[in-house]
């Protein structure tokens, strides 16, 4: 009988102790899921300000080529000056100081002007572009949120069953183990 008794508690101890094992198990499964959640968000969150990063870089290779274009056109405006001032100078050599020649030309255009419209019309077009990007970059963001959370409810929830499941069958057996205590005990005796 003793034997009996014996084995009886050592079923016991075992149903405990595998019990514990289950509930660690619970417990590292939570935090893998945690942690793999946490993962994934983190990589789309780098995959977004990787595809930002690239527009911005486009933008950025835009607006040093429209620079170098205002450049070019600059240099060549004060080529043309030079070349004109030159033959306005030889002509004069030519014909002499008897000669006075006045011309209506039409109004020049103001390139300065020019060149700030069009850097104006840039800017603001690369604005607009930013903000449109920006307000697309916080739309998905809340979207990914929204599914995060509704995920996480539904994993809490599950998780939630599982525990008092878990809870059930802990008070199941250590009712067992209760009822079993007074029948070793006098079998025992």
């Amino acid at each position: 009988m003793f034997w009996v008794f014996q084995i009886l508690c050592s079923k016991a101890e075992n149903a405990r102790l595998v019990v514990q094992i289950d509930n660690a198990k619970l417990a590292t499964d939570d935090f893998r899921t945690k942690y793999e959640k946490e993962l994934s968000l983190r990589q789309l969150v780098e995959a977004d300000i990787n595809g930002l990063r690239r527009i911005l870089d486009g933008l950025t290779l835009c607006k040093s080529d429209l620079e170098a274009q205002v450049a070019s056109l600059k240099e060549e405006l004060l080529t043309l000056k030079q070349n004109h001032e030159q033959e306005v100078n030889t002509l004069r050599c030519q014909i002499g100081e008897r000669l006075n020649v006045e011309v209506d030309a039409a109004p020049t255009v103001d390139l300065n002007r020019v060149l700030n419209e069009t850097r104006s019309l840039y800017e603001a077009l690369v604005e607009t572009n930013r903000r449109e990007v920006e307000e697309w970059f916080i739309t998905q963001t809340e979207e990914l949120n929204k599914q995060v959370v509704s995920s996480s409810e539904q994993l809490q929830t599950s998780q939630a069953q599982i525990i008092e499941l878990k809870r059930t069958v802990n008070s199941l057996e250590i009712e067992l183990q209760t009822a079993l205590q007074p029948l070793c005990h006098n079998q025992c005796l």
